[in-house]
């Protein structure tokens, strides 16, 4: 961090703050609006690898980010995660109601159950953002991405 610059809140909480936002239940909230916050983590986290690693052309950036945020890698990494017995009961059950949630939308490019999977990755992701647990979706990522032989 640069000198004499100070991180009081998380992003988070700044918005919480500056929109005045009460906090919900989230076991209440949809699967499918876990997934959608989720969706954008995700992909900001990604993106921040990707930019960190590599300043380089925006297109290079998008190309090797969207290998690793369409579903097909999202769905490859949750059954890393599955397979590994990474996740806690609750991170289970939170992945698993994102998993079988009906969407009333279907991947353009992926499977079914690889979409599927991917929502409950995206889920699961949303509501670690929303319970302010950023070094777990941290945590998450990085070993998803090890997983599926992405550069971390």
């Amino acid at each position: 961090m640069e000198q004499g610059v100070t991180s009081d809140m998380s992003i988070l909480e700044s918005i919480k703050t500056g929109f005045k936002l009460e906090s919900l239940d989230l076991k209440r909230y949809s699967p499918l609006s876990l997934a959608f916050i989720g969706d954008s983590v995700f992909d900001l986290v990604v993106k921040t690898v990707m930019v960190e690693k590599a300043n380089c052309p925006a297109n290079v950036l998008h190309k090797r980010t969207s290998a690793i945020v369409k579903a097909q890698s999202q769905s490859r990494m949750a059954q890393w995660y599955l397979d590994n017995d990474i996740l806690s009961d609750e991170e289970h059950d939170i992945y698993r109601r994102g998993r079988n949630a009906k969407s009333a939308t279907t991947a353009k490019n992926a499977s079914v159950s690889d979409y599927r999977r991917a929502t409950g990755v995206e889920a699961l992701v949303g509501y670690l953002y929303l319970t302010g647990r950023t070094d777990r979706i941290v945590e998450l990522i990085r070993i998803g991405m090890e997983a599926i032989g992405a550069p971390v």
